[in-house]
């Protein structure tokens, strides 16, 4: 999902029958037929036709990349499928079970359920599930009943077959199929450990956060709303501290994050740079006004257009004299007609600097969670340009449970703090 989370090694890869397998020139040194950017296993003497005596067992680096590339994407995509797979059997049990089960008793009410269309995949699930009792395969009491051994597409059937039942809970039923069809493609290629192209990991991760949502299994939070924590940082977000996602500019930032998704539904809104011009040219000053009466705290920390760090970065980034500190003075003016406005002015104080800007930091709190994006000044760049990174705060939100010290949220925020204490505010 872009949403926003953590991004897997690029590349594309394809499946028999998918997306990835249309037309294109083959990368260099790929064998003949492989698709362009395909990940292919298929390599060594033999495959290129000069195999000598004996089979070629070894692997190339470019071979173990490969295969990682294939795990890496397989795992990402199976997380989702079991979430969704997960849901909807909960979805299933809760809403069929007070139906057939009062009738049938014990698992046969999944007997019933399935009628005599699913009277044969239902007979296949009840003997698998016999076999794991015998070999020891269910580790957990929760999953000794037939219902754990429905796969996606049986579970998708009985919705289908009793759908009367499910249509009070849900909307429309053909967003349901959809997402479901989307799924299965990648479903199939997961289950078989075949390669699967990026494009239809992202389809997959947009289609199960779609499902997902529909079935009543999202964050629940308007906090979370702004950027939701995916299945991959829930898993294996503390490897990467509480950064969440990092991005070459800010424009492709705002792709994925706009400003009414970071700003919107903040209860305390901490900001430091030269001009802050993420806050003040992408969120309009009405937008502002409606936040801060609606309770949002307000702290914005200016370069002062007058000191001599201005006269430095104007010189670094080629600009005319005088260009960036009547830039951040009017940026400076309209928050303080924004502040004039408000009917608690109190809740919204503007303060200069005249330190060497060494980042630019927007802090967004809300309810229960915190997003910062955070931004280094390079030399010949402008803030446009410049690397960004998106941090997780808040305790990380629902789910991802951090070290506040080992975090870049907590070492921003106290930075923050320490130039506030030393700035002036403005009148």
């Amino acid at each position: 999902m872009s949403s926003g989370g953590l991004e897997l090694p690029p590349g594309d890869s394809g499946h028999e029958g998918g997306p990835a397998d249309a037309p294109g020139s083959a990368p260099a040194g790929a064998p003949a037929g492989v698709a362009a950017g395909a990940v292919s296993l298929a390599g060594g003497p033999a495959a290129g036709g000069n195999a000598g005596a004996g089979a070629e067992l070894e692997w190339s680096a470019e071979a173990w990349s490969e295969v990682r590339t294939r795990a890496q994407r397989a795992g990402r995509a199976y997380i989702w499928l079991n979430l969704v797979e997960q849901r909807l059997r909960s979805v299933v049990g809760a809403v069929l079970r007070p139906i057939y089960e009062p009738v049938h008793g014990g698992d046969d009410w999944v007997v019933a359920a399935a009628g005599p269309a699913g009277q044969e995949w239902v007979q296949r699930a009840v003997a698998v599930r016999e076999v794991s009792r015998r070999k020891g395969y269910l580790l957990d009491s929760a999953d000794d009943n037939v219902l754990s051994f429905l796969t996606l597409p049986q579970l998708r059937e009985l919705m289908v077959q009793h759908w009367p039942c499910f249509e009070p809970y849900f909307d429309d039923r053909r967003e349901i199929e959809l997402a479901m069809d989307e799924l299965e493609v990648t479903r199939n290629v997961v289950s078989r450990n075949r390669a699967l192209s990026r494009a239809v990991l992202e389809q997959a991760e947009r289609a199960s956060a779609r499902l997902l949502e529909v079935l009543g299994g999202g964050a629940g939070s308007p906090a979370a709303d702004r950027l939701p924590i995916d299945a991959v940082e829930d898993l294996v977000g503390d490897r990467y501290a509480d950064v969440i996602s990092v991005h070459p500019d800010r424009v492709r930032l705002q792709r994925q994050l706009p400003a009414e998704d970071l700003f919107g539904g903040a209860r305390r809104l901490d900001a430091i740079g030269i001009g802050l011009n993420l806050l003040v040219q992408n969120f309009s000053g009405r937008r502002l006004v409606r936040l801060t009466e609606a309770g949002c705290r307000v702290r914005l920390l200016f370069l002062n257009p007058a000191s001599s760090a201005v006269k430095r970065r104007e010189r670094e980034l080629g600009l005319r004299k005088g260009e960036l500190s009547r830039s951040v003075e009017m940026n400076i003016l309209h928050v303080r007609r924004v502040r004039a406005g408000l009917r608690d002015p109190s809740r919204f104080d503007i303060h200069v600097f005249d330190e060497t800007p060494r980042f630019t930091a927007y802090l967004v709190e809300g309810e229960s969670s915190g997003i910062a994006v955070v931004q280094s000044y390079l030399r010949r760049a402008r803030g446009m340009e410049s690397p960004v990174l998106v941090l997780r705060g808040g305790g990380g939100g629902r789910g991802v449970r951090k070290d506040a010290e080992l975090g870049l949220f907590t070492t921003y925020r106290e930075e923050f703090e320490s130039v506030w204490e030393d700035s002036r505010p403005v009148s």
